[in-house]
């Protein structure tokens, strides 16, 4: 029965991304010829994204050869940060680093592969949570609303909130 649900699911999420790909990108059919970087800036929604990114100094890392899967947090998502937050984070060169890379995933990871896990470490180093509940993909707390927008060098999912890497755990001292 669950396995019918995640085909079920996997089906559902691949007809979403065949909708925003031809939304965003022409002919969901067509290769794309563009990479990660500049998929996103043609989508329109998702300037902060790419505003933070050139902040951390980390436009060529994705526009590099990859594969990457990206979480790809929409300009909506942004700005449920409270704005003083947000400035702290973009003035912030290595935290905002940290913040982007935890919704890096190395590899070509399509939501066929996202369904099917748990859990999945990012270029930060750490893992973020995967689950599928009621025909809804969630990484950590944020709502996976597109996917599959393919790219050059890997591919993007849309989530509609910005997920933080865990903080840093507290070394004991003795």
């Amino acid at each position: 029965m669950k396995n019918i649900a995640l085909k079920s699911l996997a089906a559902v999420i691949a007809i979403l991304g065949m909708m925003f790909s031809t939304a965003t990108a022409g002919d969901s059919h067509s290769k794309s010829t563009s990479d990660i970087v500049e998929t996103a800036v043609a989508a329109g929604n998702f300037t902060t994204l790419a505003t933070a990114l050139t902040e951390a100094g980390l436009i060529e890392t994705l526009k590099g050869k990859g594969p990457f899967t990206v979480f790809a947090p929409t300009d909506e998502a942004f700005a449920k940060i409270p704005k003083a937050d947000l400035e702290n984070l973009l003035k912030n060169k290595e935290q905002l680093k940290k913040v982007l890379l935890y919704h890096v995933v190395s590899g070509n990871v399509t939501s066929a592969d996202v369904v099917k896990l748990s859990s999945a470490k990012t270029v930060e180093g750490s893992d973020v949570a995967i689950t599928v509940k009621d025909k809804n993909v969630m990484v950590n707390k944020a709502n996976v609303v597109a996917v599959d927008v393919k790219a050059t060098n890997g591919v993007i999912h849309v989530i509609d909130s910005v997920i933080m890497p865990p903080a840093p755990k507290a070394k004991k001292n003795y």
